[in-house]
């Protein structure tokens, strides 16, 4: 019996895999036929590479290897293990399903289901600690700039690190690994090689006041050291920084709940004292520079949008800047940066002016509404449009952006935004690329917004809604070549 061998690189990748997986198939080569090799691993008994397929073959076959998206996600996720069997046991489940076994992962008893499931949730318990364990600290010398440390069981780097790239967005950081790198430059997530821990800073000055606030939110009352250990567990502590509180904190903890039961009972106090004062509200008259436009407005409190943001988000560019862009309000990666189209649809923006050959940096960019509105679905915030009463509340503060760098050209992305330039009633799809000029001589036009592009299905329609975008920014090109 014939026996081959077929190598897999990058040992954690899907499209590596299956390439490799359907080349055995379609050579009808048998699971215990096959040798999977990782890295620098030779064949067992020297079996020769498997030969790639005539196209003709692969054209003329009867029908494509078709498998479930259970199967493709649960290999996606069994890859990132570091058992050494996981390929040859995702490729003796495909064969069985490719041989009649269609309904295979629906047996839960079933031994190779049962060692996949078990893969699968160990690689999913290793991603939960590294979104939960990884710790940024600012690199010396540099502006916004962070390296993290951390110590994975298994191949997640790759899986993992989007999450960090919408999560923090607006600042410029890596994420080191033994084996693995992740870098992040606020709009290109790329890899690279491991590095080493001494290369990641190994404190910086927040650390001292995230121990302190950990300090004081210790709650002595509910410690329960097994579950702590179990959810964080000791060999994450050197990650970090509040982990050198918790010897101290463990053992004093008997002492603080009895004084915390000695401690004479106190009448409730009102959730927000009286002797602190409500921020100023916007005043009716915007400040006379931009600097003071954007302090007064990190105290806005015209509408009630400031309570379940994390914050202001006021515009970014030069004071002096020729074309402003509006968009309609911050969305989740935003909000939690502080800077504007920092998030996926800011991404697509900067596709669209990069393409263009126009220099982000050129440019003001703000949005007609200053706080994220949003629905809580679980643990996300979904983007909900804000009302005519939030894009009255914020006028005073666009307007104010306006005046302070007085623009040559306006661009609204999106309704919200034309709402706010050009008043209620302007029709968005039927006006889109058309210029106007407002009350103060500047020119004007409005373009979808980018969000609306990814909101739209894969393939010919995003493609198509794209295009829209890409051709109305191109008026922008000559003005600023001209800048």
């Amino acid at each position: 019996m014939a026996r081959w061998s077929v190598r897999v690189d990058p040992v954690w990748s899907l499209e590596a895999w299956r390439t490799a997986a359907r080349l055995a198939l379609r050579n009808a080569v048998a699971p215990d036929q096959l040798d999977w090799l990782q890295g620098e691993d030779a064949s067992l008994l020297d079996a020769p590479s498997l030969p790639a397929l005539d196209p003709a073959s692969l054209a003329s076959a009867e029908e494509p290897i078709q498998v479930s998206k259970a199967f493709i996600e649960l290999a996606a996720t069994c890859l990132c293990h570091r058992d050494p069997q996981r390929m040859p046991l995702l490729y003796r489940m495909l064969w069985r399903i490719t041989h009649g076994e269609r309904s295979l992962l629906s047996n839960p008893a079933d031994a190779d289901v049962l060692r996949a499931m078990a893969l699968t949730q160990a690689v999913r318990r290793d991603t939960h600690k590294m979104k939960a364990f990884v710790r940024f600290r600012e690199v010396p010398g540099q502006d916004d700039a962070f390296i993290a440390w951390f110590e994975p069981e298994h191949h997640i780097v790759d899986r993992v690190a989007p999450f960090f790239a919408r999560r923090f967005a607006g600042m410029r950081w890596a994420i080191l690994t033994p084996g693995r790198s992740a870098h992040w430059d606020r709009q290109v997530l790329s890899f690279g090689p491991g590095g080493r821990q001494s290369d990641a800073p190994v404190d910086d000055a927040r650390e001292e006041l995230w121990r302190t606030y950990y300090a004081n939110i210790f709650n002595p009352a509910r410690l329960n050291t097994r579950m702590m250990q179990q959810e964080m567990p000791a060999k994450y502590w050197k990650h970090l920084p509040e982990a050198t509180l918790l010897p101290q904190l463990v053992r004093d903890a008997g002492d603080r709940v009895q004084e915390m039961h000695d401690r004479e009972a106190q009448a409730p106090r009102r959730r927000i004292p009286e002797s602190i004062a409500a921020p100023t509200p916007a005043p009716d008259t915007p400040p006379a520079t931009l600097d003071a436009l954007r302090d007064a407005a990190a105290a806005c409190r015209r509408c009630p949008l400031w309570e379940p943001a994390t914050q202001t988000v006021f515009g970014e560019g030069p004071q002096d800047a020729r074309i402003m862009l509006v968009g309609e309000q911050p969305g989740d990666s935003e909000d939690l940066s502080g800077h504007p189209f920092v998030g996926p649809a800011g991404q697509l923006l900067d596709r669209a002016l990069r393409e263009l050959g126009i220099d982000r940096r050129t440019l003001y960019m703000t949005n007609a509404v200053k706080h994220f509105r949003f629905e809580r679905r679980g643990k996300r915030r979904i983007h909900s449009k804000p009302q005519i009463t939030h894009i009255n509340a914020c006028r005073p503060w666009l307007m104010g952006e306006i005046e302070n760098v007085r623009p040559q050209v306006i661009v609204c992305l999106g309704a919200t935004a034309a709402t706010a330039v050009f008043g209620a009633g302007f029709n968005l799809m039927a006006n889109h690329g058309r210029w106007h000029v407002l009350d103060d001589g500047t020119r004007a036009f409005a373009t979808v917004h980018p969000s609306w592009v990814l909101r739209q299905p894969d393939g010919e329609a995003r493609d198509g809604a794209y295009r829209l975008l890409k051709n109305d920014l191109e008026q922008l090109v000559e003005i600023n070549r001209k800048h």
